[in-house]
């Protein structure tokens, strides 16, 4: 079980980042309820299914497994039209990492931070890079970054 909030970055935070990653993802299937892609994070890659979102969108059943990296890029040839180009940045934060997306390409702009828990009610610290929350606001689930990028809306959405 996936148990994550989700926030617009506002303020310096790459300084704090010990570590950071390319990722590309594609998709198979974005219909409502389940989520099958395709990442490859570096010189490694993923085949991930994700159920419906629960919680308001805080928690989803997850799985996921790494397969060979000349088998995903064979597969992102199959998957939907666009795809996800981001940098994941690691922020250590109290006992918990912050995962900073910053995204390129059609989603050049938009910077979001997720904290993975392992309860829905579970205390975190919030930095002051944390802006506002969009936890279950499906603008900002990749899936919907994918088919309705951040550039052909960004001049709406004021944090």
């Amino acid at each position: 079980m996936e148990i994550e909030r989700k926030f617009i970055v506002t303020g310096e935070w790459k300084h704090l980042a010990t570590s950071k990653t390319h990722i590309e993802q594609g998709y198979f299937d974005t219909a409502p309820g389940r989520t099958v892609r395709i990442r490859i994070r570096d010189d490694k890659a993923y085949l991930t299914i994700k159920g419906p979102s629960a919680d308001g969108g805080l928690s989803r059943y997850e799985f996921e497994t790494e397969i060979p990296l000349d088998d995903a890029h064979e597969l992102m040839k199959l998957c939907r039209p666009g795809r996800i180009d981001k940098t994941r940045w690691l922020v250590p934060n109290g006992r918990h990492t912050i995962e900073v997306d910053e995204f390129h390409g059609d989603n050049d702009g938009l910077i979001m931070a997720e904290i993975e828990l392992s309860a829905p009610d579970e205390p975190y610290d919030r930095p002051p890079f944390l802006g506002q929350e969009v936890t279950g606001d499906p603008r900002f689930y990749n899936k919907s970054l994918m088919t309705r990028p951040f550039c052909l809306w960004r001049h709406t959405f004021h944090p």
